[in-house]
């Protein structure tokens, strides 16, 4: 996903809000509709549908460098970091704007490191790295996904995600034959 506008990138540090917007509409739109086109088989399935709901949470994944994740969250009001376990490499927050429009930013916590953030970043450059689904139950998607479509996850199990969520990866073909990472990711229980 590395056919992004630098200067997208560059917009959500913006100082004025209507700006970040902008930037912010137009780097998801560019996400969702390439995930889109990747997963519209995916919603003629019943029981997968289901598990995401009749108007499916979306988030786009955008991996930038560490100073411009530091320049964003400035820019941004300091949003609260995530909680992302040790073992993905990674820092993020999650910015949110008009129109449904919902982004996580991401940088390696090590640069020089070999976690899959930063692996991609010296690869792509700062781009959108991943789309994000939200669903009921990950492991069953997962089984939907595997049985239906033959799509293989990139875990063989639902692991811990940011947040307390659970997750899983998926790296399907995009129409324009590169790949795309799709992560479904289920919400924390609500703490009673």
């Amino acid at each position: 996903m590395s056919e992004l506008d630098k200067g997208l990138v560059t917009g959500l540090s913006s100082a004025d809000d209507g700006a970040r917007a902008i930037a912010a509409t137009e780097i998801y739109r560019t996400g969702r509709a390439r995930a889109d086109k990747a997963v519209h088989e995916w919603w003629q399935n019943i029981e997968f549908a289901g598990l995401c709901g009749e108007k499916p949470a979306v988030i786009v994944g955008l991996a930038v460098r560490p100073d411009t994740f530091a320049k964003i969250r400035e820019a941004n009001d300091w949003p609260r970091l995530a909680e992302v376990p040790a073992e993905q490499d990674a820092s993020e927050f999650e910015l949110s704007f008009p129109g449904d429009v919902h982004l996580d930013v991401l940088t390696p916590r090590d640069p020089g490191g070999d976690g899959a953030i930063s692996k991609f970043l010296k690869k792509q450059g700062e781009a959108i790295q991943q789309v994000e689904i939200r669903c009921g139950n990950v492991a069953r998607a997962t089984e939907i996904l595997r049985e239906a479509f033959g799509v293989g996850a990139v875990y063989p199990e639902t692991r811990p995600g940011a947040d307390g969520t659970r997750v899983n990866f998926f790296l399907i073909p995009a129409s324009d034959g590169t790949k795309l990472l799709i992560e479904l990711f289920e919400s924390a229980a609500p703490h009673s």
